[in-house]
């Protein structure tokens, strides 16, 4: 055997390393970085296209590193070794480049537009008449925060072990608005000790009642986004659906209190990355990590997220400026309009909604119109009601109770006697609901303060009807003559507010800042009132009053009793 022949042969199995060591090295970090970072499979996923560009790198790196032997470096050899990789660094960047083009809203408008077809429809007919305000879902995540976690403090044995989560789901449970949230484990000493038992409830709050209640289950959930290694909620989905893209995860229970992540699984419809969208709903079960996949139109009617409300505004945003094409979007805004930089929550039917106002793209302070999207069916509706923006209703409400400070929150939207009204709640500096608030959307100058819901809300009829609108009707109203024992004045949450306690028992309360008449009602004096049937705590409210001393008819009853 030649000299030639055997240094060939001698050199065969260090090339054979050179290559083969960089190789597993780089399948050994794909196997970490998949197990650690989650990417979806999938190349509709700009994030899967820079984990194998990371894998390449890693290549390289050790194709390199082992061309080296400290003192010479083969550049020849070295080059042969990473041309193939590098080719394929660049295939992934054309990959990128081409796609990110063919997703751009300047050749697919049409396609970004037309994701949404939205309905115009009449608020008034359209919207029921909001006569009962206590089902009215005005609390937002901070709120619900605050009291979820005094709820949580009082256990003295859950709370040394668990948190509550960061979100709070507003879903409608037996037709009642509630906010829920799962807890977590505080952290990973916390999940090693508790992980064969898991996590054993969740918080729920009723925004109604600014009240929260801890609930035990019967199988606690197993998996959870606190949680490590097989039992972390991300990770667990991720290998039961290697290829779907996750959007967002949303916790939820069904009517019957069991515990569920709702996932949606969005994919492009411009382009490789373009007009992301949901298409498919993952409902997984945290206690024993079972799955199932839905089509959009498949989902159980007790869910009740599955477009969120970002995802929602931005569609409705896609469809209000591109509708015109891109250029016009960009220069003339020929009938191009937005929604408002947030959004609020409406129960209807048995259904969550998403509430915002459309403004013109000049973001000025006033709407053209407001738009509500079905949080599980992604429906649109737009209903042409001019008016102020939100904000612009926000700083209104919070000017009426300047002096106390108070923080309006983004507000909900109901019908009273036809007018489109913001309601919303005004917080102090912990975040603890005061009062609430109702302001006409279309005259925002017109606001209501009060205690309670009930309290604003006979407020604000008692400005629409001095303004000419009739918003009482026999059905929700009744007079009785009253002769009067006792007369009362107290602030509540910062409102003047007169009691008024009849011969029979009967108490009536007014608002004096909308009627300052009622400091010249003494006891003894023989008055009229107009009040609500809705009752709170035996109290009726008043809407209006007239004179003293009124004789009353022979056929009018004195009380009036709820049947």
């Amino acid at each position: 055997m030649t000299e030639e022949r055997k240094a060939v042969r001698y050199r065969e199995p260090r090339e054979i390393k050179k290559i083969a060591v960089p190789c597993a090295c780089a399948v050994v970090y794909a196997m970490v970085s998949f197990y650690l970072i989650l990417p979806a499979l999938n190349v509709f996923n700009s994030g899967f296209w820079g984990w194998l560009m990371s894998i390449i790198f890693v290549y390289l790196f050790f194709a390199v590193l082992f061309r080296s032997n400290g003192k010479s470096f083969d550049t020849k050899n070295a080059a042969r070794a990473v041309k193939y990789p590098v080719y394929a660094l660049l295939g992934i960047v054309v990959v990128l480049v081409i796609g990110g083009i063919s997703s751009a809203k300047l050749f697919n408008a049409r396609r970004f537009a037309n994701r949404i077809t939205v309905q115009t429809a009449a608020f008034e007919t359209d919207m029921p008449e909001t006569t009962n305000v206590d089902n009215i879902a005005l609390m937002d995540t901070a709120s619900a925060s605050v009291i979820g976690n005094r709820t949580l403090g009082s256990l003295s044995e859950v709370v040394s072990q668990y948190v509550i989560g960061n979100t709070y789901s507003q879903i409608n449970y037996r037709n009642t608005p509630k906010k829920v949230a799962n807890l977590e484990y505080a952290d990973f000493f916390k999940w090693f000790q508790n992980r064969s038992s898991g996590v054993p409830g969740l918080v729920m709050v009723d925004p109604l009642n600014n009240t929260a209640e801890y609930i035990r289950l019967e199988k606690p959930m197993k998996y959870a986004e606190s949680a490590y290694f097989s039992k972390d909620l991300k990770r667990a989905l991720r290998f039961a659906y290697p290829t779907k893209i996750f959007h967002k995860y949303y916790f939820e229970i069904d009517d019957e209190g069991n515990p569920y992540y709702i996932v949606s699984c969005k994919t492009p419809h411009a382009g490789l990355f373009g007009a992301m969208d949901v298409n498919e709903v993952i409902l997984f079960n945290p206690c024993d990590g079972t799955s199932k996949l839905y089509a959009l139109e498949d989902v159980p009617k007790w869910v009740d997220i599955v477009f969120d409300g970002d995802l929602a505004s931005e569609k409705y945003n896609w469809y209000g400026t591109l509708s015109g094409g891109f250029w016009n979007s960009v220069f003339g805004n020929k009938n191009c309009k937005r929604a408002t930089n947030d959004y609020g929550y409406v129960v209807l039917n048995d259904d969550v909604w998403y509430f915002t106002g459309v403004t013109s793209v000049n973001e000025d302070e006033s709407n053209i119109g407001f738009i509500l999207t079905n949080a599980r069916t992604g429906e649109y509706k737009f209903y042409p009601v001019i008016g102020a923006e939100e904000y612009s209703a926000m700083h209104a409400a919070e000017g009426e109770v300047q002096e106390k400070g108070y923080v309006a929150s983004f507000p909900s939207l109901i019908n009273v006697g036809g007018q489109a009204t913001y309601i919303m709640v005004l917080k102090d500096s912990g975040g603890l609901v005061k009062l609430y608030a109702l302001v006409n959307v279309e005259k925002y100058s017109m606001v209501a303060t009060g205690a309670t819901q009930q309290d604003a809300m006979s407020a604000y009829r008692k400005l629409l009807e001095r303004d000419g609108i009739k918003v009482a009707n026999d059905e929700n109203t009744f007079d009785t003559y009253v002769k009067v024992e006792d007369v009362r004045m107290i602030e509540i949450g910062g409102v003047p507010t007169i009691y008024i306690t009849g011969e029979d028992g009967n108490v009536f309360k007014g608002n004096l800042n909308q009627d300052e008449s009622f400091v010249t009602v003494r006891a003894g004096d023989r008055i009229k009132l107009r009040c609500e049937k809705t009752e709170i705590n035996g109290v009726y409210n008043i809407l209006s009053w007239t004179g003293k001393d009124i004789q009353e008819p022979e056929a009018t009853v004195k009380t009036y009793t709820i049947e």
